[in-house]
């Protein structure tokens, strides 16, 4: 007999209650944006595959090897977003956002598309979040970015991180560098990896970055380029690290951290955690001084991050941080009897009208059944509604921590309610 449908490979689905988790994770990225002053955007899940090959590189492997591109019914060629930085940056040019002395500062969340070989934390279908600061040249707002990201982790308890911290340069200095690397490696070339000999023609600082061990130990005595920079980039390179410790976010200098985008320029800088093995890259990002012009608009600098939440969310699990609770009621409405069927689905609603979570029996099980039922959601309290009570104009009142019952009238029910888990709530806080 067949099994049925199963979930493509490299997808997963997310179910209660570890959506709760989820839940959380964002709630609290989107309120440090709200105090960092960064507003949601959103974007098609789809674009023209020409936004990703030229804005990403087409020396990239994303754009070689991992995207999902398809011809629509119209001829055209479309692809699942594999990033979010583009989508973004053709959305601000779009929609004429920029201007003179304006910074635009966006965040997302949202899933992401790469074919790749599925690894821990990592599936063909990602998920994350990220921000964008499109309008300022100065090293100041990288120190935000990245500061963003630090407190991103500091309040979801990941952990000890190691913030890596480079510059690539720009235009002006990164081509001398380029032909000096090509210069030293091209001798020994055929050592490398067939990335990296295919990386030496299009684009050889990502020689620096290859994660194969031989090809790090080649790479090992090649000069930095932080002895290659234009005046314009140590001066950017040295306001960032002050602006940084100004702030208070620690950093260590990686020489060899160049990102795996075309489009970074300056800043780049990745956010690790060694508690989740091998694969330790929880985020990473950099300054795009030229992706705004490619896609279409005037030159304009910007920066951003992008964090995986499945990484995120197994750093917090190995720091002890992801307790997974689901949905709760606080209140449980039980009825005693078929009579009292729609006054406590009516006392229910109220409830939930008033902003308190309720739930209710849909089995027509026993009283004594519902109030087991009860105790296995986890509700504080529960409201009993039986032929006595209706008679009576009342609703009895149960402590489900305590077992202590009261009748209370049933106008007074609601303010009781309230009162009581006003109560619970502020001895909890204490």
């Amino acid at each position: 007999m067949s099994s049925g449908f199963l979930a493509p490979r490299g997808t997963r689905d997310v179910l209660p209650p570890e959506s709760a988790l989820w839940q959380r994770l964002e709630s609290v990225f989107r309120d440090l944006c709200a105090r960092f002053r960064y507003e949601e955007i959103r974007t098609p899940v789809f674009e023209d595959t020409r936004l990703f090959s030229r804005g990403i590189g087409d020396s990239t492997d994303i754009v070689n090897k991992e995207m999902y591109t398809f011809t629509d019914r119209g001829g055209r060629s479309l692809t699942l977003r594999p990033e979010g930085t583009a989508s973004v940056v053709r959305a601000y040019v779009q929609a004429k956002l920029g201007g003179p002395n304006h910074l635009s500062k966006f965040f997302y969340v949202c899933s992401i598309f790469r074919y790749e070989r599925p690894q821990q934390g990592r599936y063909r279908q990602s998920h994350q979040l990220g921000v964008e600061a499109i309008g300022s040249p100065g090293p100041d707002i990288d120190a935000e970015v990245i500061g963003l990201n630090a407190a991103l982790y500091a309040e979801l308890g990941v952990g000890e991180l190691a913030v890596h911290l480079n510059t690539i340069g720009c235009q002006e200095c990164r081509p001398a560098y380029r032909d000096r690397l090509r210069h030293q490696l091209r001798s020994r070339l055929d050592e490398f990896c067939p990335d990296c000999q295919r990386r030496f023609e299009t684009n050889p600082l990502r020689i620096l970055d290859c994660k194969v061990p031989r090809c790090g130990e080649l790479s090992a005595d090649i000069p930095s380029i932080l002895d290659a920079l234009c005046p314009a980039c140590v001066a950017h390179w040295d306001g960032l690290r002050r602006a940084l410790d100004a702030i208070d976010v620690g950093y260590q200098v990686d020489p060899k951290l160049v990102r795996g985008l075309d489009y970074y320029t300056r800043t780049a800088f990745e956010f690790k955690s060694n508690a989740i093995g091998s694969q330790d890259s929880l985020s990473g990002g950099g300054r795009y001084d030229g992706l705004v012009e490619l896609c279409g608009g005037r030159p304009t600098p910007g920066i951003g991050f992008a964090a995986g939440i499945e990484r995120a969310l197994m750093a917090m699990e190995r720091a002890g941080a992801a307790v997974a609770k689901g949905t709760r009621p606080s209140v449980f409405v039980a009825r005693a009897g078929e009579a009292a069927r729609s006054a406590a689905l009516r006392l229910m609603h109220e409830l939930r009208e008033a902003g308190i979570a309720a739930d209710t029996d849909y089995f027509d099980r026993g009283l004594k059944a519902q109030l087991r039922s009860a105790d296995s959601t986890g509700a504080w309290l529960a409201l009993i509604v039986g032929d006595e009570e209706m008679a009576e104009g009342a609703v009895a009142l149960r402590d489900l921590v305590s077992g202590e019952q009261v009748r209370v009238p049933r106008a007074q029910a609601l303010d009781r309610v309230r009162s009581l888990l006003a109560a619970r709530n502020g001895a909890n806080r204490s």
